[in-house]
């Protein structure tokens, strides 16, 4: 299925058997056709989301339920549109398979035909991913800074960055709980906690924390929000290295968490408070 036939937003019946083709592509290239993205992106990263709401039958008929971990890298031509990928992973629920690992390949198989590109999925059981346990992100917590904070501005705005003069080059990771973006399609609230990595000249932090509240208004999905947020950053503040990390609330049975990354690393392997 095409862009031009989301599900977002429109009532849609559950498939009631296995239905590959209700999966729903969106092409990269929109998003970044905005900020002036042509060819090959000046970032690396995945795309990270969590089902939680996988299911099928085993081979006598029992059910059996999972956390699905999918990681697609940012270079595939399309995102998988949130609606349709809930639709599909609940069309297995009637569906038998000989084992977790059958079910891993095959949403592998059929997640990497919609995006045209390689996926990887990790599959826990209830008991696994609870061993995972609820972490925070490395760094300083932007939000509890004594700061004199004004905020007026709640559409992205990267004049709001800005470099602390007279400073050395520094390695510093803040995050924040405060990024609030919404979904293009049906203007819902996405909530996010996101992580800023970066070595480079000192970024004044209180500008730092304005700019992430300015996207409060702004509609666009997730990985197009931490995408402008990477560019933004790296090109106002130029740092020699930068991480953007958002992980979102769930909504829907799944999360989806991007990162970006100016060099090809792997984010932190975590769970936070909202998820």
């Amino acid at each position: 299925m095409s862009n031009s036939n989301l599900l977002l937003g429109v009532e849609t019946a559950y498939p009631a058997s296995y239905c590959p083709d209700v999966l729903c592509s969106i092409p990269r290239e929109q998003g970044r056709a905005i900020l002036d993205i042509d060819g090959v992106p000046s970032f690396s990263g995945f795309d990270l989301w969590t089902a939680y709401e996988l299911s099928w039958l085993d081979a006598k008929g029992k059910p059996v339920v999972a956390v699905a971990e999918i990681s697609m890298p940012c270079d595939t031509q399309n995102l998988v549109e949130s609606k349709s990928l809930k639709l599909y992973l609940n069309s297995l629920n009637q569906e038998r398979y000989g084992s977790a690992s059958k079910v891993a390949a095959l949403l592998e198989r059929d997640i990497a035909e919609c995006v045209n590109g390689t996926v990887l999925v990790d599959i826990h059981t209830p008991d696994s991913y609870r061993n995972l346990g609820l972490a925070t992100f490395p760094g300083v917590c932007l939000d509890d800074m004594d700061i004199d904070l004004v905020v007026d501005t709640y559409q992205p705005d990267p004049s709001l960055l800005s470099l602390n003069n007279g400073g050395q080059v520094v390695t510093e990771s803040f995050y924040s709980h405060l990024l609030k973006t919404n979904c293009p399609v049906t203007g819902q609230p996405d909530w996010a906690s996101i992580l800023i990595r970066y070595t480079g000249w000192p970024i004044d932090p209180e500008g730092l924390l304005k700019y992430i509240i300015s996207y409060r208004n702004h509609q666009g999905f997730h990985e197009q929000c931490v995408e402008q947020i990477f560019t933004e950053i790296n090109e106002l503040c130029q740092p020699d290295e930068l991480e953007v990390y958002a992980r979102y609330t769930r909504r829907g049975g799944l999360d989806i968490n991007p990162y970006r990354s100016s060099k090809k690393m792997s984010p932190p392997k975590l769970r936070l408070f909202r998820q």
